[in-house]
């Protein structure tokens, strides 16, 4: 015969000093995780929007970005003419050279230096990287020196703002536009007219890299197998959507490791406190049990009466645990991204991160309240009655 539920919610009402007590203890441990793997997926999803299913990127073999590749005019025209390459409406290519180096600027937060992305493109990048929204001022004018900056590296550095101007590679560039890309590592980013930055870098006879937009992605095998087994190009040809991921593999994983380590340690103690109110709660009610057991009730009954009440404490935990970490859903940070520049990025709570915060509650519930419901189903009848 098993026990009502509304038996243990009388019981954790009537002690509610030590339910409040277990409750904020697995609260506070959920709020951590989550806040930890919002974070992680904030990072994670820049980089993966930051792709498409039908664009390609055509970079050197063995280089960990694009920063460190390099491919020469000649081999960026064949390879932009393929036939496999879309063309726009205007009927060129929908390919986009790209020249990419980082630039040392100071944060707004402490004036720190730190590294940004800057890369020079061509029209056809708006294109084929896109879509690209001018939030604030225009478009960069080519041939000018002049720039536009990601919403979320301007939020994040100092001395972004339009109208100014910042001396990048030795030359003074003016800033005339701020622009939004659905949340991608584009955002923390510096972009320009590759033409004038090229001479202006000291990058000329080639590009970084080329990104290419397929008329059929299905087509992506076969056109990266004839690139990488081509002597001529010591060159591959990789899924944008992928070489992002990829980027944000590394990264990622650190993070994930930082909140599940960090979740650990303070679930450790969270199920130290929430046994110890549990034992509590046994002492307390010894009489109780002998009652139960004393009117028919199994052991197996005082057993699971007592763990439904410690994984219904953790439940509520998780569950006051998560809102207090949904404030932080968007919020702005930056950690090291690709090519050894920051990437800006705002924590993302999703619904998989919850669920993983209320998991981990009931877990926490349920290892810290079986030893003491395992007590509680032992104690004797007879000793119970006669200790109370």
């Amino acid at each position: 015969m098993a026990l009502p539920i509304t038996y243990n919610v009388r019981n954790l009402l009537v002690r509610w000093k030590v339910t409040l007590l277990a409750i904020f203890g697995i609260g506070l441990v959920v709020t951590v995780l989550v806040v930890l793997m919002a974070m992680a997926a904030g990072f994670r999803i820049a980089l993966r929007t930051s792709g498409r299913p039908d664009n390609a990127v055509y970079i050197q073999k063995g280089s960990a970005s694009e920063l460190t590749s390099w491919a020469n005019l000649n081999l960026v025209q064949l390879v932009s003419v393929d036939s496999r390459v879309a063309r726009g409406k205007d009927g060129q290519p929908l390919a986009s050279p790209e020249i990419v180096v980082v630039s040392n600027m100071p944060r707004r937060a402490d004036g720190k230096p730190t590294n940004v992305t800057v890369r020079g493109v061509t029209q056809k990048a708006f294109d084929v990287r896109g879509p690209i929204e001018m939030i604030q001022g225009r478009n960069f004018t080519p041939g000018l020196y002049e720039i536009i900056v990601g919403e979320r590296i301007h939020e994040r550095m100092a001395g972004l703002d339009i109208g100014s101007k910042v001396n990048i590679q030795r030359r003074s560039w003016e800033i005339v536009g701020i622009f939004r890309s659905q949340g991608s590592a584009f955002e923390s980013e510096i972009w320009g007219d590759g033409s004038v930055m090229g001479p202006a870098f000291f990058r000329t006879g080639g590009y970084n890299a080329v990104a290419l937009r397929l008329n059929d992605p299905k087509s992506l095998s076969g056109f990266a197998k004839e690139i990488s087994t081509n002597p001529q190009m010591q060159h591959q040809l990789i899924e944008e959507r992928k070489y992002y991921e990829d980027q944000a593999g590394p990264v990622a994983r650190q993070l994930t490791t930082l909140a599940i380590f960090v979740a650990v340690v303070m679930g450790i103690g969270a199920v130290f406190g929430a046994m110890n109110t549990m034992y509590a709660i046994v002492s307390a009610r010894t009489r109780e049990v002998g009652t139960l057991r004393a009117l028919g009730f199994s052991r197996f009954s005082v057993l699971s009466a007592f763990l439904i009440e410690s994984i219904f404490l953790a439940i509520i935990g998780g569950a006051i645990g998560c809102l207090l970490a949904l404030p932080m859903n968007g919020f702005s940070a930056g950690t090291g991204g690709p090519g050894f520049s920051e990437l800006a990025f705002a924590f993302k709570i999703t619904g998989r991160v919850l669920l993983t915060g209320m998991i981990f509650a009931v877990a926490m519930g349920l290892i810290g309240g079986l030893l003491p419901a395992i007590r509680a189903a032992r104690l004797p009848i007879s000793s119970s009655l006669r200790e109370a």
